[in-house]
């Protein structure tokens, strides 16, 4: 297995600028694992391939408007793109801007001042505020859209589920963006049930693999947590002979790294840093059922699909989405993968 072989063609007209309006008119591509039929729906016909026993489980995550600008004393300008908080006042944050080494102050547009105490890898710096940046996160932070999106969001909250609620990511759950309240509501009459997870999003999360060998990438961890309620739901839907459909793989790392650190059954509540790296050979013990975005060439998502759905399923699948007109990435269309 070479990470080459997680490699497609994909025309940049293909790559979704625009979120989907409505959410559930997005496009869903319905692929089953055993026989390889595929079927194109509309997102909010995802309610005809469930059941009344089954359980979507959502990350109910939320952004931070982690984009922020800054001036050195000097005038010079700095853009800080927050990753995760270390402390009460210290985060980690890629910087951009020269000469940002420890103890450089900077001063936030409409917010706090800062300064580098510590230098780490590239570009990233840890960052110690004046006093709490969260509170300015409405005058001063901006959504941070990934760099291949570049048209302008009129809206911010389309960059975050419907049911987002945790603050801690640097980039949305997209697979959980299609849904409306309307949709959700409809799912639980029909009489599957909902569970929510969370786990933090990092931008690592979109890095592309760069050794040869998938094994050697050096995988993220993010911190994530899975309550006792919905260990309770997970563990009752099994029982019951329902399917478990995780909805985006942040869920699908979440209840997979949490099985992964138990030594038996049934599943336990978990919360932590999960740095579970999912590659074809993987035997998945809770996912039954998944929907998901398309995603980046020799990225380790589509490796995490490939293990759930086969490598050449996979690809043979993406090729028929780009021949379709199917728009990928962020704001793009869904996969349900049954």
């Amino acid at each position: 297995m070479r990470t080459k072989d997680f490699d497609y063609r994909l025309p940049e007209s293909s790559i979704a600028q625009t979120p989907a309006e409505p959410r559930d008119s997005a496009r869903l591509l319905v692929l089953n694992r055993e026989t390889g039929k595929l079927e194109h729906r509309i997102f909010r016909d995802v309610l005809h391939f469930l059941r009344p026993d089954d359980l979507l489980v959502l990350n109910q995550t939320r952004v931070i408007p982690a984009r922020i600008f800054a001036r050195k004393e000097s005038g010079g300008k700095v853009e800080v793109l927050l990753l995760r908080r270390r402390a009460a006042l210290t985060w980690e944050a890629l910087v951009g801007g020269k000469g940002l080494v420890v103890g450089k102050k900077i001063q936030i547009e409409n917010g706090p001042a800062a300064e580098i105490v510590e230098v780490l890898e590239g570009s990233q710096r840890l960052i110690q505020f004046s006093e709490a940046i969260e509170p300015y996160f409405p005058k001063a932070g901006n959504v941070p859209l990934p760099p291949y999106i570049h048209e302008k969001l009129s809206d911010p909250e389309r960059y975050q589920t419907v049911f987002s609620k945790e603050l801690g990511s640097a980039a949305a759950p997209t697979a959980g963006l299609h849904f409306t309240p309307e949709l959700l509501a409809e799912i639980q009459a029909r009489g599957a049930k909902i569970a929510y997870v969370t786990l933090h999003v990092g931008l690592d999360t979109f890095a592309p693999v760069n050794e040869d060998d998938p094994a050697a990438h050096k995988i993220h961890s993010e911190w994530c947590e899975l309550t006792q309620l919905t260990a309770d739901l997970i563990n009752q839907t099994k029982r019951n002979g329902g399917r478990v459909i995780a909805v985006g793989t942040t869920s699908v790392r979440t209840l997979e790294g949490a099985a992964s650190v138990q030594a038996s059954s049934p599943l336990q509540p978990f919360v932590g840093s999960t740095s579970i790296y999912i590659l074809p050979g993987y035997s998945f013990k809770i996912v039954d059922a998944m929907i998901t975005n398309f995603h980046l060439p020799k990225s380790t998502l589509l490796m995490l699909v490939s293990a759930f759905a086969g490598r050449e399923k996979i690809l043979q699948t993406y090729e028929t989405a780009v021949e379709e007109g199917y728009r990928f990435y962020s704001f793009g269309d869904a996969m349900l993968i049954l």
